[in-house]
């Protein structure tokens, strides 16, 4: 394939090399030399592919118009989007005026996006809906093209093809950015996410240009399905023989053969010169073509999509009919159809319909969340209530309920045993709040084996006195006095 910038025309407005008018004097006016001079022949062929339950592609082929969208939503219906875009797109199949054929295919495509932005709001289930659009507009001398998405516009011009749009895709992307090859893009797992589309909601700006034609060019659009998994030899190899008929056929059949698991759509063009070949009477002019409609354009009053390629020489390619599966009896005896696998369109690129109720489901959900963390902190707090640690309250041992953590315990009980009379180790330990306990009596047991144990000390009157046996109620404690050679307090005044 050769870029559009080399040996092939140039996409810009005007295209410098473009040939004189047949038959135009040299003194004939500027409008005349501008009259339409050569023709299209044109066929297109859409078929669903071997996998799709639905076609959501769309074409159309007229003596000035060819166009190619691919619908994408998946659920949100992509063939209404790409349907819809069709039937406004279309309007641009009439002879040349005076407006210029670039203003004219952006207006176009524009207009179908207001178009499927009104079907969204008439129907909010297709929330989510969108197509690509590649337009090809002709003017008798020049191809106005108009893109958005990742469908294609290729020109063969002496054997030679050249992609004339640009994919708006992140795998394309990647490719202008020198990270990825076009091969490595063709299997990217992310080579189906596209950037733009027309949905009737974002505001989207087409590619636009021009270019000068002559005689004997092939036009071809064609859908991702094509142009996804045939590479430019192959193209070229099956653009380059026979009728825009047969050549729209083949691609399509060879698209299948080579794995295409998406619709397939087709639009390939002649450009001729009908002053070449003057009629006679033995060689009338062929007629007129109609305009052709195929995909879900054509499809969409049907019940199922046809596909087109079903049993030919490489076997069945075409989809499976539905199996019925039939209730047993007693059940009313109805015959129903079992519910298709998901669609693999309904997982494609498209943003898809947002889920109704946002901000309620999002409240309910933070509502849950906030139950759920007060009933664990509740949970958690109740647990540390049902604790008991002995410790320290200016110089007393006391007893806490709950856990040795700021905001977690609180004195419970205190004793009039102070820190000082107990031994160095017992001190440590208290301090440390390590002595816990699952309930109130076993705290009170060691406090009172704590008291038994104390050290005795001396103290200034000499007078020797011991600490009572057990914990009593929030008291004034009484300072112990202590008689030397005494080894532990037992809790009453030791005989002389």
């Amino acid at each position: 394939m050769t870029d559009p910038g080399t040996d092939s025309p140039e996409p810009t407005a005007e295209a410098p090399d473009a040939p004189p008018t047949p038959d135009a004097p040299a003194d004939a006016p500027a409008e005349a030399a501008a009259r339409p001079t050569l023709q299209l022949r044109f066929h297109a062929v859409s078929d669903v592919g071997r996998v799709r339950r639905d076609n959501q592609d769309s074409g159309y082929a007229g003596p000035w118009l060819l166009a190619v969208c691919d619908g994408v939503g998946g659920a949100a219906r992509g063939d209404i989007a790409s349907s819809t875009a069709i039937g406004e797109l279309r309007q641009l199949d009439e002879p040349p005026g005076s407006v210029d054929v670039i203003d004219r295919v952006n207006d176009g495509i524009h207009e179908a996006h207001i178009a499927i932005g009104a079907q969204v709001d008439h129907d909010p289930a297709l929330n989510g809906t969108s197509t690509t659009a590649t337009v090809a507009l002709f003017d008798g001398n020049r191809l106005a093209v108009g893109h958005v998405g990742d469908s294609r516009a290729y020109l063969l011009r002496d054997g030679e093809l050249s992609q004339l749009t640009n994919d708006h895709t992140f795998v394309q992307s990647l490719i202008d950015e020198g990270r990825i090859t076009e091969a490595e893009a063709r299997v990217h797992p992310h080579r189906n996410l596209i950037l733009k589309a027309l949905d009737g909601l974002h505001e989207v700006e087409p590619d636009l240009f021009a270019l000068e034609l002559v005689p004997g060019d092939r036009l071809f659009l064609c859908s991702d399905g094509a142009c996804g998994v045939l590479d430019d030899a192959r193209l070229t190899e099956l653009l380059a023989d026979g009728s825009p008929e047969f050549a729209s056929i083949e691609l399509v059949r060879a698209s299948l053969d080579a794995g295409s698991s998406d619709n397939v759509t087709c639009v390939v063009a002649d450009v001729i010169d009908p002053a070449a070949s003057p009629a006679t009477p033995d060689s009338p002019p062929p007629p007129p073509l109609q305009p052709m409609v195929v995909g879900a354009a054509a499809d969409l009053g049907r019940r199922r999509p046809r596909a087109l390629f079903r049993g030919h020489r490489s076997g069945d390619t075409g989809e499976l009919e539905p199996i019925a599966a039939e209730i047993p009896e007693g059940i009313g005896g109805h015959v129903v159809r079992e519910d298709p696998p998901l669609d693999p369109e309904a997982l494609r690129y498209a943003p898809q319909a947002p889920p109704r109720y946002v901000w309620a489901r999002r409240l309910l959900g933070a509502a849950v969340v906030l139950g759920i963390v007060w009933v664990a902190l509740g949970t958690a707090y109740w647990w540390t209530q049902q604790k008991y640690y002995v410790g320290e309250d200016h110089g007393y041992v006391v007893i806490y309920r709950g856990v040795n953590v700021p905001g977690l315990s609180n004195v419970y009980e205190v004793s009039d045993l102070k820190l000082d009379q107990l031994r160095d180790s017992t001190q440590d330990q208290i301090r440390d709040g390590d002595m816990i306990f699952d309930s109130f009596a076993r705290a009170r047991d060691e406090v009172t084996r704590i008291g038994q144990n104390a050290r005795v000390t001396p103290s200034e009157s000499g007078t020797p006195t011991t600490p009572p046996t057990s914990p009593t109620s929030p008291t004034t404690p009484t300072t112990p006095a202590t008689s030397s050679g005494a080894a532990d307090l037992t809790g009453a005044t030791p005989g002389g």
